[in-house]
């Protein structure tokens, strides 16, 4: 492993794509301000390591921008052994904000071709076992207070690949073992998998604080997860137009088990859907979670931000 240097604001080690899923270009413009929240929530999934917008944003200037909106506190997350070293290198910096902090793990689509030995350009990878390996070591280090993401998914994978279900599978299992291990929050990303994210977990036992990051189940998925004691986290797709099952879901289970966050800059929420995700943006995502549970919006940031301080055990405390 090549040794860590650790820097104020590092540049972003990739940039999103300009074109859409449709093949048509985005507007990269960044959405205005929105009016802040009544009470400060943490976003527990971002991805700061990814550059996007008509101007780039620093690391600094996603705080700055997240604070005035409401949102006081980020956890970052690393789903490549790239962005595993930069998020890694970005929490070790003397000077690193406190209201940051961060998590790692091989991504599962990543684990899938850690498995085949070179990425989509060619270049060839360290073996997936070198890689968890390198995880584990970072997750020791300054900063770390979760496991993820990880877990399964079978819309970028296909499951009949049986080496690429293979080692999603092997991969989500030595991270589940990785939290308990180190007592952290594990986060699951969990696309197209319900059944069998539950199904391992379930084998495996979860850590005692299990995540879904960015929820994309129904009610009875919801419901499933809360029984057993997972937390559900919330991004801007539970604003999007197509997503009733999604905030049937949120209605079903109510606040007590769940957190918000952006996945940015990805999944913006509406009206600024296909646009530059940031922190900024959560009192969009947190407006909806308050209306379908039929919660005053101070009171969900509240409840939110308890859940939030609950499972990452961050002892940063909320403004007044």
């Amino acid at each position: 492993m090549e040794p860590m240097t650790p820097v104020q604001n590092p540049a972003p080690v990739r940039d999103r794509e300009a074109i859409d899923p449709r093949g048509a270009k985005r507007d990269r413009s960044w959405p205005p301000a929105p009016d802040p929240l009544p009470f400060p929530v943490i976003d527990n999934h971002c991805h700061l390591d990814f550059a996007d917008g008509d101007t780039q944003l620093s690391v600094q200037d996603h705080l700055d921008r997240a604070a005035a909106a409401g949102v006081d506190a980020l956890i970052t997350i690393g789903s490549d052994l790239e962005a595993v070293r930069w998020t890694a290198a970005l929490l070790a910096a003397e000077d690193c904000p406190p209201q940051l902090r961060g998590g790692v793990a091989i991504h599962p689509n990543e684990a899938a071709l850690h498995a085949c030995g070179t990425d989509h350009e060619g270049r060839e990878l360290i073996g997936l076992g070198a890689a968890i390996e390198e995880v584990a070591t970072l997750l020791r280090g300054p900063g770390m207070v979760v496991v993820g993401e990880t877990g399964l998914d079978w819309f970028r994978t296909s499951r009949r690949d049986e080496q690429a279900r293979a080692a999603q599978i092997d991969a989500f299992r030595a991270h589940i073992a990785l939290a308990k291990e180190l007592d952290l929050p594990l986060q699951i990303h969990d696309r197209d998998a319900h059944q069998d994210v539950l199904e391992i977990l379930d084998a495996d036992g979860a850590p005692e604080r299990t995540v879904l990051h960015c929820f994309s189940g129904d009610a009875e998925f919801a419901r499933a997860c809360v029984d057993r004691g997972y937390f559900l986290s919330f991004a801007g797709t539970v604003t999007f137009k197509n997503a009733a099952d999604l905030r049937a879901g949120l209605a079903e289970v109510g606040l007590g088990q769940v957190m918000v966050e952006t996945d940015a800059p990805f999944l913006t929420p509406v009206p600024y859907r296909g646009r530059p995700n940031s922190s900024y943006l959560i009192p969009h995502t947190m407006a909806t979670i308050a209306e379908v549970t039929g919660t005053g919006l101070e009171t969900a940031c509240r409840r939110v931000r308890e859940t939030t301080q609950q499972v990452y055990g961050w002892p940063l405390e909320a403004a007044a």
